[in-house]
């Protein structure tokens, strides 16, 4: 049973390869226009902001903070009753220097304000902070999938691993629309989008 959306899917695989590509487009969008340089950086507003962006013509409640609780894997992100507090605290967290933004990020990622597209729209949180504190952005298309999970997965207890991986792959070729367009692609394969690339679309 696919996610209550705007476009009338009822079938959840292809409801994935629509919310892809319309998202996908938005993404590419977003970089050409310059919008993610608007946006405020390093708070839940601007994480916020983006996602808005990335799912407002697929889901009623892109951009607003979740009502339920989830969970992945087995681990359970920051219960509802907690949540918006947890948003504000993380929020005003320090992103001077890369640990720190890290930090922050993992952060982020335990709170998963969003029912959906949380992974795809914090990525892309993540290097706004980077291109502002540190003029370096994540090369995504050089972090392996496995080994990110995996370090994502850790992060909450250590965050050694992440920040190894992420740091082999910073780039300052901050505003190179190739190195953004296959930052995306990796990032949407991260959760099993693979079906087009943003390039082509």
């Amino acid at each position: 049973m696919a996610l209550e959306n705007k476009l009338g899917i009822t079938e959840s695989t292809e409801l994935a390869k629509a919310e892809e590509r319309i998202s996908k487009t938005k993404a590419l969008e977003m970089f050409q226009q310059g919008l993610l340089d608007t946006f405020e950086v390093g708070t839940f507003r601007g994480l916020s902001q983006i996602h808005k962006y990335l799912f407002d013509e697929i889901y009623d409640v892109a951009g607003q903070v979740r009502t339920v609780n989830i969970a992945k894997g087995g681990f359970r992100f920051v219960p509802v009753l907690y949540l918006t507090s947890a948003l504000e605290n993380i929020s005003r967290m320090p992103q001077s220097t890369f640990d720190e933004i890290i930090a922050k990020y993992v952060e982020m990622n335990v709170a998963h304000p969003f029912r959906e597209g949380n992974g795809r729209s914090t990525r892309l949180w993540l290097d706004a902070i980077l291109k502002k504190e540190l003029r370096q952005v994540v090369d995504w298309s050089k972090v392996d999938k496995d080994d990110y999970l995996l370090a994502m997965e850790r992060s909450p207890i250590k965050d050694t691993e992440i920040k190894l991986l992420l740091k082999a792959a910073l780039t300052d070729q901050i505003n190179d629309r190739e190195v953004y367009m296959k930052g995306v692609d990796a990032s949407y394969r991260y959760e099993g989008y693979n079906t087009y690339k943003t390039g082509d679309i």
